[in-house]
């Protein structure tokens, strides 16, 4: 049944850049889903590359890909494990997407020989985008990335001005998350960056409606008294967003602070009943686990622990199921040789080999992966953490001494090849296997006893291959091939006989890991990590 009126969310940023859009975004979407409403988010980013697929993880952080196949900021992974839901392309739009599409249709003569111009072409544009759930939720959250005043953000800001001015104050609501510093030579919390902020949006003709005030001290009356008189906002419209203990808490806190029922007030929409309470026993088990486990994450572009974000948070998931905190040890690969993985490895519960692309740090890998495989450590390998144990495999115990990766090396036993599809791709953007594929698992593997079905749907993001002709004398050797497509042409899921928890995949599972429930594979891989404890 179609929605009659959609409101439309605005969420900004000022200040500073990293406060924690996407987290008030996620969080405020969880709170209106649990008092029934139908939400989804989108992110509008103001880089000029059409997606974040060619940028390098250790400058954008981990590339996020949805069911349909689109390349994305890491901050859909948050809208998807906070709403349990699945996004779209729809849901993450940069500016490079939004000129592409301009620029193409003025080639095509689309614009009958008018000068084309931010205003009116790219707004409108950027305004199509923006409205295209229109009437199918009830609620549309939009946050807009980078920093209030970044030049390359103000066709963004525009087009939020002219959606509010054609539909109303009952159906638009800007929020705007700022940040209110603590002077300690001064023992005060200074209010003029937000007042400064907020005087910067209103002068894009946008007026914040709420205003939430990240801040590591709370804000007393007269903070929160001063900061609405300054910025034109209702007094209890001024929310105080402390630092909380995990990014899970923070839906809590703003439920404490009325953030959702302001909103539904502010819209002339009835407040029904919120429930919580299965997200703060989750919450609960997060701050307060009986048990922990140290799993090495063997990866590297650790220096940016964001490449990894929804790694990290399926760890999260997958720990509270458990009653487990999982400690998190990075490691470089780049730094692991045969002759010291031992003293490196040795305190590990579990080794999990991470995704990644290029030749840098392969080697580190694969002597990580033979140290699991020698010494019975519950092992997970996502994507490239698949394709090196093949290489592991294949080189130390079916004797293929110069098995390899097409990806990396040119010759013979390329065990991991390009698929057929991608050989005469030039272009690197948005070119990959990319999105939902199915997979069969066969029964009585590691991969069943977790999924406990036999076909699953999981996201991919590669271009090379298991090569089949090496199928046979692989599984002669002891590996199992667990998972396949359906058509039986690609290998999905391998395993290793003989060991306690020894599991691959092409895909990235952690793509579909979500709070509360999280994902089977992490789930399992704790467990296993747990029963493998080092005293």
């Amino acid at each position: 049944m179609a929605v009659k009126k959609t409101k439309f969310i605005f969420i900004s940023g000022g200040v500073l850049s990293s406060l924690g859009k996407g987290i008030a975004s996620a969080s405020l979407g969880l709170l209106l889903k649990q008092r029934g409403l139908s939400v989804t988010i989108m992110k509008f980013d103001p880089y000029i590359n059409v997606d974040p697929g060619t940028m390098s993880p250790q400058q954008h952080g981990e590339v996020y890909v949805t069911d349909d196949g689109a390349e994305c900021d890491l901050d859909l992974g948050h809208y998807e494990r906070y709403l349990d839901v699945s996004g779209t392309r729809y849901n993450s739009v940069s500016s490079g997407q939004v000129y592409f599409e301009v620029i193409q249709k003025e080639r095509e003569g689309s614009y009958l020989g008018k000068t084309v111009q931010v205003i009116p072409h790219i707004t409108d544009e950027i305004k199509r985008r923006m409205t295209i759930y229109d009437k199918q939720y009830d609620i549309v959250i939009i946050e807009i990335g980078g920093t209030v005043g970044d030049i390359e953000s103000l066709p963004f800001m525009e087009t939020v001005r002219q959606i509010c001015l054609e539909r109303g104050p009952k159906n638009t609501l800007n929020i705007h998350l700022t940040y209110v510093p603590y002077i300690k030579s001064a023992g005060e919390l200074k209010t003029k960056p937000t007042q400064h902020s907020a005087k910067m949006l209103m002068e894009m003709g946008i007026r914040p409606d709420i205003l939430l005030c990240r801040t590591e001290f709370p804000l007393n009356k007269e903070v929160t008294s001063k900061i609405a008189l300054f910025c034109n906002v209702e007094e209890d419209s001024v929310i105080e967003v402390m630092d909380a203990e995990t990014i899970y808490e923070v839906p809590t806190s703003l439920a404490k602070n009325n953030l959702d029922q302001i909103v539904l007030r502010k819209f002339g929409m009835p407040v029904g009943k919120l429930d919580l309470d299965t997200w703060n026993k989750f919450v609960a088990r997060i701050k307060n686990p009986k048990f922990s486990v140290k799993i090495g994450l063997v990866g590297k572009y650790n220096q940016v622990k964001d490449s990894y974000k929804s790694i990290l948070e399926a760890f999260i998931h997958a720990g509270a199921i458990n009653n487990t905190k999982v400690d998190v040890v990075w490691i470089d690969s780049e730094t692991i040789q045969k002759s010291n993985a031992s003293q490196s490895l040795k305190d590990l519960d579990g080794i999990l080999v991470a995704p990644g692309f290029g030749n840098r740090g392969i080697e580190g890998k694969i002597e990580a992966i033979r140290f699991a495989r020698e010494h019975s450590v519950p092992f997970f390998g996502i994507c490239l953490g698949m394709q090196c144990a093949v290489i592991e495999f294949a080189r130390n115990v079916a004797g293929m001494k110069d098995a390899h990766s097409g990806e990396f090396k040119k010759g013979k036993n390329l065990v991991i090849n390009l698929m057929s599809s991608q050989k005469n791709i030039t272009d690197k953007g948005g070119t990959m296997r990319l999105g939902s594929y199915p997979c069969n698992i066969r029964k009585g593997t590691l991969a069943y006893a977790a999924y406990g079905t036999e076909s699953i749907q999981e996201r991919h993001r590669h271009r090379y291959e298991f090569n089949n002709a090496y199928r046979t004398i692989l599984e002669q050797h002891g590996m199992k091939l667990s998972g396949v497509s359906p058509d039986t042409t690609l290998i999905e899921i391998i395993e290793l006989k003989n060991h306690p928890w020894f599991v691959g995949v092409q895909f990235h599972p952690e793509y579909k890991s979500r709070a509360v429930k999280g994902h089977p594979l992490f789930i399992d891989f704790v467990k296993a990590a747990l029963t493998n404890k080092k005293n």
